[in-house]
């Protein structure tokens, strides 16, 4: 077992483990840390604990030092830095006419880095910028293309439901998110109402497909054939959540479907969600990040 803490460098971000070498800290304190950007500070978001070794990723650098006041007014002064830095970047984009938005400035505690992070279509040649950058701020530049998700989650906002982005106020990390969960939770693949403020499936999707998936071992499919206590038939509606079936009985002499609770059916054979082409046509793109 190692002792250790838990940094975050973004209010919502991923927490990378430091070795707090015996010191005390608690969650919520300000920390000057080395990484492999260079020297950052970072909020303790884990107090002191002990973890498996098997959970650490060597080589598990220490904790510097607990920010002091001369480093919170640094701190406040590289926060003036960036959006200054952030105004000239914008000029020297449309200056170089390139297809490029800028999103967000970030500086190294120690200034040795300015990170600019931006979103385009394609691929952008951006090595005069770099250099026109470079000239103007003396220090490593990088420019670092994101994805749209990543372009949410760094600005915020408040989503369709009324509440602040999920990514931006909670989620550490994006998950997979498809349209075949969509689909399993019986929603309408209407572009408009399963797309985030990013053009993107919403993250939400995520949070309940694990119950469908369990539901789904024991609810027959559409299509499926099941054995009722009136004879045989095909399930041709279903409410997963209600576990009320429509089936449509093979001795039937009309189209009309019996309804059953899926504890008096037997699968003998299950159906396949299937996305027909249209759908897919209609949501392409939305997968992606």
């Amino acid at each position: 077992m190692k002792e250790v803490v838990g940094v975050k460098f973004k209010e919502v971000g991923k927490i990378y483990y430091f070795d707090p070498k015996s010191i005390k800290y608690n969650s919520g304190d300000i920390v000057i840390v080395e990484t492999a950007r260079g020297v950052e500070s970072g909020e303790i978001a884990m107090a002191n604990r002990k973890i498996s070794e098997e959970s650490i990723t060597h080589p598990l650098k220490p904790i510097i030092r607990k920010a002091t006041d001369d480093d919170r007014e640094t701190i406040t002064e590289n926060r003036r830095r960036e959006q200054e830095a952030f105004r000239i970047c914008e000029e020297k984009i449309a200056v170089h006419r390139l297809g490029m938005k800028l999103v967000n400035v970030e500086y190294t505690f120690d200034r040795n880095k300015i990170l600019f992070y931006f979103t385009a279509d394609g691929r952008v040649d951006f090595r005069a910028l770099v250099k026109d950058l470079a000239s103007v701020f003396r220090t490593r530049i990088e420019l670092r293309q994101i994805g749209v998700r990543d372009e949410a989650k760094m600005l915020g906002g408040i989503g369709v439901c009324g509440r602040p982005f999920c990514c931006a106020s909670y989620l550490g990390g994006f998950q997979p998110v498809s349209i075949k969960m969509a689909k399993e939770q019986g929603l309408s693949l209407n572009p408009s109402k399963l797309s985030g403020v990013c053009g993107r499936l919403m993250c939400c999707l995520k949070y309940e497909q694990d119950t469908y998936n369990e539901l789904y071992k024991t609810t027959p499919k559409v299509g499926a054939i099941v054995s009722t206590p009136d004879g045989r038939g095909t399930v041709v509606e279903q409410n997963i959540l209600t576990g009320v079936l429509k089936v449509v009985l093979d001795k039937s002499q009309s189209a009309v479907a019996t309804t059953y609770k899926v504890k008096d059916v037997r699968i003998i054979k299950d159906g396949k969600i299937r996305i027909d082409k249209k759908e897919m046509d209609a949501l392409k793109g939305l997968e992606d990040t």
